[in-house]
């Protein structure tokens, strides 16, 4: 190797370091939820920055009290909602999965990290619901899609699982809805992320189940999240 090569290789390095030191100091300044994990608050300002500058999601987001147990339940339309909500919060969100997806390959790490609880819905979909109101009870924010699968506004209406109302009643928490629009694939998986957007997440005020029986509130909440109603 002569003396040009080494002086392009250390130059290289250099602006590799460079670039690495400048995404760090962006992710670090643009991290607003601490997830008790340095890397992972990094993590989290990067998807920040990917929602808010790439995606252009708007600033609003997710209206969340501080502290106490909360759900959210969004409609679901891509393989961007989980990033976008995140992005839009102000706490960390465990979001409500299915296993098969919790077990995709090169993202388990990430969803074990980010403490998502799986669903197994052939097995024993029980244990996921222990787990979440044992989050609850922490005083933490769940998240899920309460469609189960992704479902698109022109599709057939899908009844809505009763899971997040069966939540609230055992930890006598508010379910907070979300409906998420303005992405540029809906429908799809990956594209969805690549493909650049004007997202929206609208929050919604919180819909008590005091009172109130499964399907009522679950029609409400279909309402909200689904773009037919305000909520009740």
């Amino acid at each position: 190797m002569n003396t040009w090569d080494v002086g392009l290789l250390v130059v290289g390095v250099l602006l590799v370091s460079w670039g690495l030191w400048l995404l760090d100091r962006a992710c670090r300044h643009a991290n607003r939820t601490d997830w008790g994990n340095p890397w992972l608050n990094r993590l989290e300002g990067l998807n920040r920055i990917f929602c808010m500058r790439y995606h252009r999601l708007n600033a609003t987001g997710l209206r969340l009290p501080a502290e106490g147990p909360v759900i959210v339940a969004a409609n679901h339309i891509s393989g961007l909602d989980p990033m976008l909500l995140v992005a839009s919060a102000r706490r960390p969100l465990r979001f409500l999965i299915a296993r098969e997806q919790y077990e995709r390959f090169g993202l388990q790490w990430l969803f074990r990290a980010m403490g998502c609880i799986p669903v197994d819905r052939r097995g024993r979909p029980e244990r996921a619901m222990l787990a979440a109101v044992r989050a609850l009870e922490r005083g933490e924010a769940v998240a899920l899609f309460p469609h189960g699968r992704i479902h698109l506004p022109d599709e057939p209406p899908l009844r809505l699982k009763g899971g997040a109302v069966r939540l609230a009643r055992l930890v006598n928490c508010p379910i907070t809805p979300a409906r998420i629009s303005g992405v540029s694939a809906p429908g799809t998986i990956f594209m969805a992320v690549l493909l650049r957007s004007h997202a929206r997440v609208k929050s919604f005020h919180p819909i008590t189940v005091e009172g109130r029986d499964e399907k009522e509130v679950l029609e409400a909440l279909a309402a909200i999240i689904e773009g037919r109603g305000q909520a009740g």
